[in-house]
């Protein structure tokens, strides 16, 4: 399982907890994208970063 450890807290870089807020900060800063659109990407495919990354990249803004 592929971890970090940010900000004092070890997050699974494998998956997205949209109920972190530290961690949904996380993942919107390395996607690139505002919360709503994480949030639209997890509804749509899970929590699966690779999944949401996909999804984000086959539909951009």
């Amino acid at each position: 399982m592929s971890q970090t450890r940010d900000r004092g807290g070890i997050h699974d870089r494998t998956r997205i907890d949209l109920d972190d807020p530290i961690e949904v900060q996380d993942w919107i800063e390395e996607f690139g994208v505002p919360e709503a659109r994480l949030r639209e990407a997890v509804a749509a495919v899970g929590t699966d970063a690779e999944a949401v990354r996909e999804y984000l990249a086959a539909h951009a803004a």
